[in-house]
Parts: C-alpha cells; sequence; structure tokens
C-alpha cells in the first residue's frame, strides 16, 4: 500500500450538473450546492484573515495607518464585496422579482 504524495480534490463544479434542469440529476444538484456553499465559505474566511492583518496593521501603525495600511483596507474592501448569506447580496433582478413574488404582484 502507497501514500499519495499530495491530495487532490475535486474544486470545480460537477460536470452533469444541468443548470437549465437541475432536477434531472438529484446528486449533481447536491453536488452543486456543496461546491458553491464551500466557495462561498472561502470568500468569507479569506475576508476573515484579511480583517485580522488590517486590525493589526492599525495597531502596530498607530498615527500612520491611513498610509500604511492603505493596501490593507482596499483588499479588505474588495473581499467584502458581494460576500455573505444576508438577501443584499442577491443580483439585483432577484430582488425585484421576489419582492413581486411576497407583495403577489407577479403574474398579474
Amino acid at each position: 500500500m502507497v501514500r499519495k504524495a499530495t491530495v487532490e480534490f475535486d474544486e470545480g463544479p460537477p460536470d452533469d450538473f444541468d443548470p437549465n434542469n437541475p432536477y434531472a440529476d438529484p446528486v449533481a444538484m447536491l453536488e452543486y450546492r456543496e461546491h458553491l456553499v464551500r466557495e462561498k465559505w472561502i470568500q468569507i474566511e479569506t475576508a476573515k484573515i484579511l480583517r485580522e492583518k488590517l486590525k493589526w496593521c492599525y495597531r502596530v501603525e498607530g498615527v500612520n495607518h491611513l498610509q500604511k495600511c492603505r493596501h490593507l483596507v482596499q483588499q479588505y474592501l474588495d473581499a467584502t464585496r458581494g460576500v455573505g448569506w444576508n438577501k443584499e447580496n442577491r443580483p439585483p433582478g432577484l430582488h425585484v422579482f421576489l419582492a413581486g413574488i411576497r407583495y403577489g404582484m407577479v403574474g398579474c
């Protein structure tokens, strides 16, 4: 029995998932959902790491933090745009559609 030198992870979405008919293959649909959740958690944890680096920079640099930590602030803001599970991170078109469902305006 031989050990592998490296561990290989399946990092992409499933190949057999059809976005036009997601319920055709329930296993592929669940794998795709797990892929989306995994990618979202990676984005969230990346933002947390950048936040910790930014806190450290603020503490170390003191009054010069505006110049010295500017690059970390930009990285953190870029990392937090569109990250999270709340409804504010949904695409804008979906907001209108869901509001129409809630208030009974779809199909009128």
